[in-house]
């Protein structure tokens, strides 16, 4: 692999999580409540607050995990 590859690679890397947090703005704006869901653990204290995603983290595994075999199945044709 050389090194225009490499670059290759990550420009459409770039470019694949710049599509994702434009596709996860318009979701949010749309009133999907990505990181509100059940199970989603919010922790609030005096002076700092912190969030733990646990099934948003699940959802978008089971999403990506879809997506990437259905984009792998087709490039096999």
């Amino acid at each position: 692999m050389d090194a225009a590859s490499v670059w290759q690679w990550i420009v459409v890397f770039g470019l694949g999580l710049v599509v994702a947090a434009g596709l996860l703005s318009l979701l949010a704006k749309a009133g999907l409540p990505l990181g509100r869901l059940p199970s989603d653990i919010p922790v609030a204290r005096e002076h700092s607050s912190f969030h733990v995603p646990i099934v948003t983290c699940l959802v978008a595994s089971a999403v990506l995990t879809v997506l990437l075999n259905l984009v792998l199945w087709l490039l096999r044709k």
